[in-house]
């Protein structure tokens, strides 16, 4: 009965309320927060440095890389031909390759000179000629000015830019070609003052050609004089020299924005990661790499993700400048890692370098990477898993 129900003691129930609000709060807790994350534990041990270990490159230098080119040069858009008929002095006139690849001289409405040599280009104007004029036909084919054949050279040189390459060029006559190097005792000798976020980072200077990182070691060339590794350079090749002071940590792979983030004083594996908005849903978390060092002798190390962020062992210290991939799948060796996380990051640096040289903004360091989404992929060399 109503009437028989007796008022419960004020100490029941305030531990009643307290129980209740104990359970509500539990309860919104959980509802309210799909991805909690990794869980805060005072108790937790400090950030340990990863077990790094040094991996051998999968490619080396090709023997035929160190040898001058012997193809003859081929004519392409934007070169520039001064030509004549002999036994006529005022025909002289400059043409310009345009971009379908053709050339307009006298009579002709166009010929076709793309991937011709010039003696190629010769023969074929005094062929077409001949059909409009009687005499026999002599034609002078010089060639004034190359633009179809260019290198990148970006980055740290005292002159960055994309510059013509008329004749073969090795790698050494490619930095004198730019200037040379910015360093801080060259600096001092020319009256300037540059400091560590100017000068060259040797160890982590690259080559990279038709979207491949060349084995190239620029401290070997530049400091200790090895010629092994003054190879020639291909149209289109793209050299770029980082800055040594640089301080990000690169975030590549299977995260939501691929990125370079800033480092700052006691940086983890899960910070930077969260700075890229966290790991994409089909990462293979137990797999993260950290590449350190130079790109020449790399040392990795493979680290469990979601181990670390179970709690289970403790995250990892990471450094200025090093490379973090998360990747998409597991791979057999650990070189194979190391081979298309620094792909990634190469590929990476050069598209957006590359972007800016193009659009005439200064250089600064990479701060944004190619996007997730983008369609713009990076493919890893043939090779073992």
């Amino acid at each position: 009965m109503i009437g028989s129900l007796k008022t419960p003691p004020p100490l029941a129930f305030g531990r009643v309320c307290w129980a209740f609000g104990i359970a509500l709060g539990a309860l919104l807790s959980l509802s309210g927060c799909q991805h909690p994350g990794p869980r805060f534990d005072p108790r937790a041990k400090k950030a340990a440095p990863p077990a790094l270990e040094t991996v051998a490159l999968t490619n080396r230098i090709n023997s035929e890389w160190l040898r001058p080119p012997t193809n003859l040069f081929t004519l392409g858009p934007g070169d520039k031909l001064e030509i004549e008929l002999l036994d006529d002095p005022t025909s002289k006139t400059t043409a310009t390759v345009g971009p379908d690849g053709k050339i307009y001289f006298q009579l002709l409405s166009g010929l076709d000179v793309w991937g011709l040599t010039i003696a190629q280009t010769k023969a074929a104007l005094e062929s077409e000629l001949g059909k409009f004029i009687r005499d026999r036909v002599q034609v002078s084919v010089t060639l004034r000015a190359v633009e179809s054949r260019r290198v990148w050279l970006l980055g740290r040189f005292s002159t960055p830019g994309v510059y013509a390459m008329p004749a073969p060029m090795t790698l050494l006559e490619a930095i004198s070609r730019a200037g040379g190097l910015l360093n801080i005792s060259g600096g001092r000798d020319l009256g300037f003052g540059y400091t560590t976020e100017e000068t060259a980072d040797l160890r982590r200077a690259f080559v990279i050609r038709q979207g491949q990182l060349l084995p190239v070691d620029f401290f070997r060339l530049v400091r200790q004089g090895d010629i092994s590794q003054n190879i020639y350079l291909q149209p289109d090749d793209f050299v770029y020299m980082p800055a040594s002071g640089a301080k990000n940590v690169y975030v590549l792979g299977a995260v939501s924005q691929p990125r370079a983030v800033p480092y700052t004083e006691g940086m983890t594996l899960i910070t930077a990661i969260a700075n890229c908005n966290g790991i994409i849903r089909d990462a293979f978390h137990w797999h993260v790499a950290i590449v350190r060092g130079s790109l020449s002798q790399p040392r990795i190390a493979l680290v469990d993700y979601k181990a670390i962020g179970k709690g289970k062992i403790p995250d990892v210290q990471l450094e200025p400048q090093d490379i973090v991939y998360v990747p998409f799948k597991p791979y057999r060796y650990l070189t194979k890692y190391a081979d298309i996380a620094m792909q990634t990051f190469v590929s990476s640096v050069a598209i957006n370098e590359g972007s800016r040289a193009a659009l005439g903004r200064e250089s600064a360091p990479a701060g944004v990477f190619i996007p997730l989404g983008s369609r713009i992929t990076v493919q890893p060399s043939t090779g073992g898993r």
